[in-house]
């Protein structure tokens, strides 16, 4: 109950961030917070019809396309 994970989020700028997270989660509201807190370069992809859970174990939801250019393209 202590945990704020947004407190320091500027720590881990200016390192790119890819915010992935299913358009339907109950935890939307937690993804748009930290994309908006987050500097340096970031992205904030949604992946249509998901919701939170479905991105762990929902395999063809995970957008591998979108991780690998990401990795390519940052790395």
């Amino acid at each position: 109950m202590n945990f704020h994970p947004f407190n320091d989020l500027e720590l881990i700028a200016p390192r790119p961030l890819l915010f992935i997270a299913g358009d339907q989660a109950h935890s939307r509201e937690f993804s748009e917070e930290a994309y908006r807190l987050a500097t340096g370069p970031k992205e904030l992809f949604w992946v249509p019809g998901a919701g939170h859970v479905d991105l762990y174990d929902r395999v063809g939801l995970i957008p591998f396309g979108k991780l690998t250019d990401f990795f390519r393209t940052q790395l």
